[in-house]
């Protein structure tokens, strides 16, 4: 098990590089091909880069992306959690929730996934508030919130109200710049670097990823992980594992986390040794073959209308 848990800084500096080199492509694709159909292009693989720093933010809480804890608490904190207004210290203390309590109705995760199956019809309003960017919109609304110290933060739908009774004026706006300060720091560089080249207006299109692509991506993803299986703490009836061709690499499945069943059945093992372990339980236990994510979205989209 040494080989499998064993963790490298050559691959997290790679996960980390590749991810942002892409990232600087995408931009520079848009700044010499400025049209509509290249922004949509664009604008899809940067929300597909964004998902996939979210996934390194979590092998990061995971103590997984690097040898050192310094670089995955801190590196990965600014490289890949901040720059989409995430958290990794507030992540982590949610996401050991989740791994605690998986499959039973105390997942702080279970809003992203407790509805499926549902019909065709709902799955389809779904999505299209996604890439309407309705869910965008009321996504940040609640990241504001959150940062505001009004809602308990989460990664998940369900919104908790803290108490404010007591808060002084001074008091939230100190806890507001404190907590979207590193936000907009790392947005803020990411601007000037684009504004540098000569072509700001390029930074839209990280808006409007994170806004449009990033919701559906992140969407598609929580289904395929765990929507559709049973309440049960055994790790092989309420966890997933899809199959992801290039397509879904690039877009819902990045950093190798459709390989979920894995994580959570050792959640020691680093992101680069994740198909290794598939591979190995494969040959060793009578798990199936995984489905694609299409078939996971026909099997989400499989209610019934109620009569």
């Amino acid at each position: 098990m040494n080989v499998l848990t064993a963790r490298s800084d050559l691959w997290g500096a790679w996960a980390v590089g590749s991810t942002w080199g892409v990232i600087a492509l995408a931009f520079a694709a848009l700044a010499h091909w400025p049209n509509a159909l290249t922004f949509v292009f664009v604008m899809a693989v940067l929300g597909g880069r964004q998902l996939a720093l979210a996934i390194l933010q979590h092998e990061g809480s995971h103590g997984t992306l690097f040898k050192s804890r310094w670089a995955n608490d801190v590196l990965t904190d600014w490289l890949c959690a901040r720059p989409i207004w995430q958290n990794l210290p507030k992540y982590k203390v949610h996401h050991l929730g989740h791994h605690t309590k998986t499959g039973t109705h105390q997942d702080p995760d279970i809003s992203l996934h407790e509805d499926y199956p549902v019909t065709r019809q709902s799955l389809m309003r779904k999505m299209l508030r996604d890439i309407t960017g309705l869910t965008g919109v009321k996504l940040v609304f609640g990241l504001i919130m959150m940062d505001m110290g009004v809602f308990k933060w989460t990664v998940a739908n369900q919104v908790e109200r803290l108490p404010q009774q007591g808060r002084t004026l001074p008091e939230r706006i100190t806890t507001t710049l404190r907590n979207m300060g590193p936000m907009l720091i790392t947005n803020g560089v990411l601007w000037g670097i684009l504004a540098a080249t000569g072509h700001a207006w390029l930074y839209w299109a990280w808006v409007l990823a994170f806004l449009i692509c990033l919701p559906l991506f992140i969407r598609i993803r929580s289904i395929a992980e765990h929507g559709c299986l049973d309440r049960s703490p055994d790790m092989f009836r309420n966890t997933r594992t899809t199959r992801a061709g290039w397509l879904a690499r690039m877009t819902v499945a990045p950093v190798n986390v459709n390989f979920h069943m894995e994580h959570h059945l050792m959640a020691s093992v680093p992101y680069h040794r994740l198909p290794q372990m598939h591979a190995w339980l494969r040959e060793r236990t009578d798990v199936p073959e995984p489905p694609s994510y299409l078939q996971v979205l026909q099997l989400a989209s499989s209610g019934r209308q109620a009569g």
